[in-house]
């Protein structure tokens, strides 16, 4: 039975598939549309996408698109272990500007849904880091979005140890103050 645990800001849910093992591993049902039926994660998606991060300390994001192709996201690690991250950027909601997050890793297989509205990162914790995650909305580069990880005013407490390995992309995202607002 795959577990499903609202987090601080509820719609942003952890999901942690049940695992059937004997002598040679286990087994793992990681996505069911009847046992996320009624949740804020039962969509329909429409892409799979992997990432690898050859060095530990690699952050990504904080990525979102804009309507009208913003995404949610079911993040898992395949490889490794992340600090996973979803900032609420919807105007008016009440927990806009908030943060969660949740420790994703292969040997617990916790998955994370990232709704339409959040913006969404990472920091690898390991070496070799895979993540595999699916999405509801198409890819739409013009509609491509972003915070800058290290915003003083969400205040994101990431586990590192010196500085991040960024894309140049990354390092030069607005803040949560500058971005202009969308609704989503």
């Amino acid at each position: 039975m795959t577990t499903i645990t609202p987090l601080a800001i509820p719609d942003v849910l952890l999901i942690t598939p049940r695992r059937h093992g004997d002598a040679r591993g286990w087994f793992s049902e990681t996505w069911s549309v009847k046992a996320l039926a009624g949740s804020p994660a039962d969509t329909t998606f429409v892409q799979d996408n992997q990432a690898f991060s050859a060095q530990k300390g690699t952050l990504r994001g904080l990525h979102f698109q804009k309507p009208p192709a913003a995404q949610g996201k079911l993040i898992r690690a395949l490889r490794g272990v992340v600090f996973d991250v979803a900032v609420d950027i919807r105007t008016g909601s009440p927990t806009f500007g908030q943060w969660v997050s949740a420790e994703l890793t292969a040997e617990g297989g916790e998955q994370l849904w990232v709704p339409r509205g959040f913006a969404h990162g990472y920091v690898t914790l390991t070496d070799d880091t895979e993540l595999f995650y699916k999405v509801d909305g198409d890819y739409a580069p013009a509609l491509e979005g972003g915070l800058i990880w290290n915003d003083p005013d969400l205040g994101i407490a990431w586990p590192l140890e010196g500085e991040p390995v960024l894309s140049d992309k990354d390092k030069v995202l607005p803040r949560l103050k500058d971005m202009p607002k969308a609704e989503f």
